[in-house]
């Protein structure tokens, strides 16, 4: 039995071919950290084997995780033995879920090497919620800057409107083409404006989710010492690394669980320095945030530590599968994860830069490092056609589709990279916004295509704990069949796809 075989034992797999087994043979050899990820291979048939059953290939995980069954058995047990009430009161129902969710705060503490002497824990409704508590609750004012990066998620680029409805300075810090990561001397610029007197706040990602550029987590102590607090987002990150609270500081750290193991949704994380706790300024008070408030006094104290920042009733029947997923990660442990994303994230790259067209034109444009040196596994391009014109990055999502293959399109809510990544100016920006609020996304194709051969956005896979070689030999494969295609052999797209939420068949 072959290699691949040997390690993807399927009853009956009509996707390993002789082929395929050269493929994984090659591709152990010149990555042999690869085979101390073994475990992972079981995981896939023990905990993922839907994926197989399903014919699906997943390569869309810094969209979200996915979830192994255990996963839901252990939690859907836990409902089922215990009766479970609204927390924070004094009845037997609410203790036992009070309990449940101290105990799971704790334990998201002690898996980033941090405690509740160092670190307030406040579970919300997702890393954007998180975000927006940071951006709501920030003492900005005049005098006062917001710093931020290119790159950073739409959630993040949200947080200038708060700064700058109160007079503080809005500043970005420009990503450099063609590997879209930040020039020293670009930061410094701005870091070195900061008002020390005043209150100043750099965000940015720990990892992209436009590139998967890994920006230095030494600039968070940089920054600190150059007069700002830090809000680090590290949502696409802690999926395929570990955050050591213990080694940086963050003044702020965002958190998405779902991207980390896909189960529960709905439940995100904000963690506050204890000693930044006190800087924030809550605009407004809400069920479960008071100690007291009346009516007829028309005022109100806020309750401390965490229940400050949870707005109403937390999502409590679905916290403690958080602690279920993160003992999920940890069985099979944080470092074979890594090395698996990043083994197949490497031969991921090499082999869409080695495709051509019979030419000799390159079929791929990769935005972001060629290699992967500080960058995590994803992985975003635009396909071209031998004549060198972009090939309609919706119309292979629809032929992926047919496939059975998840990836992503579009810009990733991370508009600058995206910029960036293609060349567009601030003049086709202001041509965008000139339509209005009219404006949609097939309109900006149109309105980029006339503009230059332009792309309005680009293709996204990612690979994560799931993955395995058959996934990324099958992607290639698909990616292949684009070779000497243009627009017109590959036909027109069907989707009518108006923004990011509600995409239909425009057939």
């Amino acid at each position: 039995m072959s290699t691949l075989a040997q390690a993807e034992k399927q009853v009956d797999n009509p996707y390993i071919s002789s082929e395929m087994n050269s493929a994984y043979d090659e591709f152990l050899r010149t990555h042999p950290d690869f085979a101390k990820t073994a475990m992972l291979d079981e995981w896939r048939k023990k905990e993922y084997g839907r994926l197989d059953e399903n014919r699906q290939i997943y390569l869309d995980y810094t969209g979200g995780g996915l979830y192994g069954v255990s996963q839901l058995r252990e939690h859907t047990a836990m409902l089922e033995q215990n009766v479970l009430g609204n927390p924070h009161s004094a009845n037997p129902s609410s203790q036992a879920m009070t309990d449940l969710v101290e105990d799971t705060r704790n334990y998201v503490l002690n898996y980033f090497n941090t405690s509740a002497e160092k670190y307030t824990a406040v579970f919300s409704a997702n890393a954007t919620g998180a975000l927006k508590l940071v951006g709501e609750a920030y003492p900005f004012a005049s005098g006062g800057q917001y710093a931020l990066t290119f790159d950073n998620h739409n959630s993040v680029n949200g947080i200038r409107e708060f700064a700058s409805s109160k007079g503080a300075c809005v500043q970005y810090v420009p990503v450099g083409f063609p590997e879209l990561r930040l020039e020293q001397q670009s930061l410094d610029k701005v870091l070195d404006s900061a008002d020390k007197s005043a209150k100043n706040l750099f965000a940015f990602p720990a990892q992209s989710n436009f590139s998967g550029v890994k920006h230095p987590l030494s600039w968070i102590e940089y920054a600190q010492k150059k007069g700002w607090d830090v809000l680090l987002d590290a949502a696409a990150f802690v999926p395929a690394n570990r955050l050591d609270l213990n080694e940086i500081n963050p003044d702020f750290v965002c958190i998405s669980f779902y991207k980390m193991f896909g189960y529960p949704t709905g439940i995100g994380m904000l963690l506050i320095l204890n000693s930044s706790f006190e800087k924030l300024e809550r605009p407004w008070f809400a069920g479960g945030t008071v100690n007291f408030a009346s009516v007829q006094g028309n005022n109100h104290y806020l309750a401390g530590n965490e229940a400050a920042f949870e707005d109403g009733t937390i999502n409590y029947l679905n916290i403690p599968a958080v602690k279920i997923g993160l003992l999920h990660l940890e069985k099979v442990g944080m470092e074979s994860i890594a090395i698996r994303v990043n083994e197949l994230t490497a031969w991921i790259l090499k082999e869409l830069f080695s495709l051509k067209h019979s030419n000799g034109k390159p079929m791929v444009r990769i935005y972001g490092p060629a290699d992967m040196e500080d960058r995590g596994g994803t992985v975003t391009f635009n396909l071209y056609s031998p004549e060198e014109h972009l090939l309609d990055y919706r119309r292979i999502e629809e032929l992926a589709n047919v496939e059975g293959i998840s990836l992503r399109t579009g810009c990733f809510c991370n508009p600058g990279a995206g910029e960036t990544a293609e060349g567009l100016t601030l003049e086709d920006m202001q041509a965008a916004f000139k339509e209005g609020d009219d404006i949609s996304l097939p309109r900006f194709v149109q309105i980029i295509q006339h503009r230059g051969n332009k792309s309005a956005g680009a293709i996204r896979i990612s690979v994560g704990l799931a993955s395995n070689f058959t996934d990324v030999y099958r992607f290639l494969a698909f990616a292949s069949t684009f070779r000497n295609k243009n627009n017109l052999n590959i036909g027109k797209v069907t989707m009518d796809i108006a923004g990011c939420r509600v995409i239909r068949d425009g057939s």
